[in-house]
């Protein structure tokens, strides 16, 4: 569950699974937000490390938050659609999906190629229309923040247990996600800090 087989990678090798890097280099993101008090938890924490992040955004959140994206922005890190809705490509159809997406990239109101599926699911075909201008953003480290099955210090343990170079780590700035994410991602910050590690954001171009 805490990690993308290699199988899986080679099933969509255009999608964006891990940055490919020798350095030192990790990528944090955070899906569902913006929310307030659980988004500027994590940007607060995220400036103790001089971290950067990306944000993946659900465009009604911020539409209902906009006072919160902003500080996101203001803090230099980057931004990616994650659709206006929080609809599943696998049962939505087409043109209600890349629709969906659109009206995401209105409310964002900046330039970004950064694309993740909700639940890591899209179609092929909705994939093909995407691609033309974004990058598919998956992930190779999945905390398990957002389930009630994993405690704070699995989600903590299997984080750092998968993490390599070049790792696109997923957790969630959401409210069902909240007590596993803001136990662990203070604690992997750290960890790799003292590892010499540096946190850096997803190029939005």
């Amino acid at each position: 569950m805490h990690y993308s087989p290699f199988w899986l990678k080679a099933i969509f090798p255009k999608y964006l699974w891990h940055v490919p890097t020798r350095e030192k280099k990790l990528y944090l993101t955070f899906d569902d937000g913006p929310i307030p008090d659980i988004t500027e938890m994590v940007l607060d924490t995220l400036a103790q490390y001089g971290a950067k992040a990306t944000f993946f955004c659900i465009g009604d959140n911020v539409r209902k938050h906009p006072e919160v994206y902003q500080k996101v922005l203001a803090a230099g890190h980057s931004v990616g659609n994650h659709t206006f809705n929080h609809l599943n490509g696998w049962k939505t159809e087409d043109t209600t999906y890349l629709s969906n997406i659109d009206q995401c990239t209105q409310q964002l109101n900046l330039s970004t190629r950064l694309f993740r599926p909700p639940y890591g699911r899209i179609k092929g075909s909705q994939a093909r229309v995407v691609m033309a201008d974004k990058q598919v953003v998956m992930w190779d480290v999945l905390s398990g923040d957002f389930s009630k099955e994993v405690s704070s210090d699995t989600c903590l343990r299997q984080s750092i247990k998968h993490t390599r170079s070049g790792s696109i780590l997923l957790f969630h700035d959401s409210i069902k996600a909240a007590p596993n994410m803001q136990y662990t991602v203070p604690r992997v910050l750290q960890h790799f800090t003292e590892a010499g590690f540096t946190f850096e954001a997803l190029p939005m171009h």
